[in-house]
């Protein structure tokens, strides 16, 4: 979770409007969305305000569910966090080891990339396209540059949980797997986000979850593109982003 919520990152919540929509048509939604607690981003942003990973993510989390309320979005049926399953997310790590797709390196778990056939199907990308470094940290110890971490061993100073490998506390992808088949199961039908995490994370999660279990399944892919200010995406780093917030006081609520 990081905020505050600019537009663009908020369309891949406004567009479950059609959830209400297949409500209407007498159709049983259960909708989850969850929350990342920790992970990378959150630990370095902690560090770098002097505040604990978890009361700067709640404290994000907040400030979402305030802007999501602002958009009057309907609230999801499960809200789950990844500090609250951390049990569910080493038994697939676990289950993905013992099927072969995933390898133990001084504490590190590594899924192999190598080791599942369909990778790069939803993204049409090929192994040989990945350039090493290209949204996946460059380490001498994985047997193929794209392999990427299921658990991630402690360092000094970051919250950690124990596991078979050792402390240490889950990778970024493996967090939706889990917390997915724990309140959808292994198959359901729509799975959405923003187009920026059609590669690598959505193509991750669907090698973590079929190399746990070989019948999962999802339905539909949607997908949502980029807002563009003047020709360039809207984001942070280019100071051309506009908040939910900034919005909601610039006009009457609702907004028409």
């Amino acid at each position: 979770v990081m905020s505050p919520e600019n537009i663009w990152s908020s369309l891949v919540f406004v567009k479950y409007f059609f959830s209400r929509y297949l409500r209407y048509l007498d159709y049983e939604v259960r909708y989850v969305r969850n929350f990342t607690d920790i992970d990378d981003k959150i630990i370095a942003r902690a560090n770098q305000l002097g505040e604990d990973p978890f009361s700067l993510s709640k404290r994000y989390s907040d400030d979402f569910l305030s802007d999501m309320a602002h958009l009057q979005c309907l609230p999801p049926s499960v809200e789950p966090r990844v500090s609250d399953h951390i049990d569910q997310i080493v038994t697939m790590i676990k289950q993905i080891i013992d099927n072969g797709c995933a390898y133990v390196v001084s504490g590190d778990v590594y899924f192999s990339v190598d080791n599942f056939p369909e990778y790069g199907k939803l993204s049409g990308r090929k192994l040989d396209d990945n350039r090493a470094g290209e949204r996946v940290a460059v380490d001498d110890r994985k047997k193929n540059p794209a392999d990427f971490a299921l658990w991630k061993a402690a360092k000094d100073g970051e919250p950690w949980w124990d596991s078979p490998w050792g402390p240490g506390r889950p990778g970024w992808h493996i967090e939706c797997s889990a917390m997915s088949a724990q309140y959808l199961g292994n198959s359901f039908d729509i799975h959405g986000g923003g187009e920026d995490l059609i590669f690598p994370h959505h193509e991750n999660e669907i090698a973590q979850s079929r190399a746990a279990c070989c019948d999962s399944s999802i339905n539909y892919w949607v997908h949502n593109g980029f807002v563009n200010v003047n020709g360039q995406k809207m984001s942070k780093s280019l100071g051309n982003f506009i908040t939910i917030r900034k919005i909601a006081n610039l006009f009457r609520s609702p907004i028409n």
